[in-house]
């Protein structure tokens, strides 16, 4: 028995990953505008908004596309819990370091600490998400590119943080945006490097069972159901500025 396991990416979703990371990275370069309403208190719905832009969209979303673009000559299955998991740390990462960067953005010690605490979120979301793999084997890791990925995550948390208060024109949002989508990406596909598949079993094309595993197409619908969800969120936000803006226009 080989135990080499043959690993190739589907072209079609890695670009789709890189859009995603780069949508939610913009959606939440918007919403961070708008984190101090007037009283100078945080807007707890622009913050929600933000997470789940970022964490939600930008990170999470991208990740799994991400792993659906990971094509092995043997059967994966996904543990739902830890996937799940990785999507409440992500976000609660997320939220915490805008809040708390949106209190004194122009104060570095929060900033590089807000950037090492939702860099690690991202991180451990990341190798979460990876430890909720099942198939037949065992992944061995390259610990110096672990540690190089996770580098790269907490450089472009805090260049995301930054870049979340001094973004004031729309086009330097794009352009943020589209660096923060290489960011992201970078540091997931530097940490699907770091991992070697090794397969331990005879048939390959086993299903993996357990509670709570789900199939790589199952992944996929999960994926894109709470996409859905997230951008519905996000939709009714555009929206409500696009009155509230229309509303101040005829004053």
């Amino acid at each position: 028995m080989n135990p080499q396991v043959v690993a190739n990416y589907d072209m079609q979703y890695v670009v789709l990953s890189f859009v995603i990371a780069c949508f939610g990275s913009f959606v939440a370069l918007s919403a961070a505008r708008r984190l101090i309403g007037p009283d100078k208190r945080i807007n707890r719905f622009e913050l929600l908004l933000a997470t789940l832009a970022l964490g939600g969209i930008g990170v999470w979303t991208m990740h799994f596309i991400g792993m659906v673009a990971l094509k092995l000559d043997l059967r994966v299955g996904y543990s739902l819990s830890e996937t799940l998991i990785s999507l409440l740390v992500v976000c609660l990462a997320t939220g915490f370091s805008l809040a708390y960067v949106a209190k004194a953005p122009a104060n570095l010690g929060r900033l590089l600490t807000a950037g090492v605490i939702l860099g690690l979120g991202v991180g451990v979301m990341h190798y979460l998400g990876m430890y909720g793999m099942r198939f037949g084997g065992y992944i061995d890791w390259s610990i110096p590119v672990v540690a190089g990925s996770i580098l790269i995550a907490v450089v472009a948390a805090t260049a995301a943080l930054w870049l979340a208060f001094n973004t004031n024109f729309l086009l330097i949002r794009l352009i943020a945006a589209l660096v923060m989508g290489v960011a992201v990406c970078t540091m997931h596909y530097t940490g699907m490097s770091a991992a070697n598949f090794v397969c331990t079993t005879a048939d390959r094309l086993a299903q993996p069972l357990g509670f709570g595993v789900i199939t790589s197409s199952g992944l996929s619908v999960m994926v894109l159901l709470l996409s859905i969800g997230i951008a519905i969120v996000l939709s009714i936000d555009l929206f409500m500025q696009n009155v509230l803006l229309a509303h101040k226009q005829k004053q």
